[in-house]
């Protein structure tokens, strides 16, 4: 019982660490390789995998919701305008 206790609450920790946030700004890099995108104003986030990026390049304005955790910037959710 102690361990299940120790194990959640070490879980619960490591998803607590994830600061969420919202975001906009336009696309002045896009790697699609990488998945990455940097901003005007210098900051890279990444894009998950599944996400449908074909719509997305340079000069682009985007809205997006993100997960900061670290260094790594994750983007959750995200409108191309």
């Amino acid at each position: 019982m102690r361990r299940a206790i120790a194990v959640l609450l070490v879980t619960a920790a490591a998803l607590g660490s994830a600061a969420a946030a919202q975001g906009d700004g336009t696309v002045r890099k896009f790697d699609p390789v990488k998945m990455t995108i940097v901003l005007d104003d210098g900051k890279t986030y990444r894009l998950p995998q599944e996400m449908d990026v074909s719509d997305l390049e340079e000069g682009k304005e985007v809205i997006f919701n993100y997960e900061s955790a670290g260094e790594v910037n994750q983007i959750t959710d995200m409108v191309i305008q």
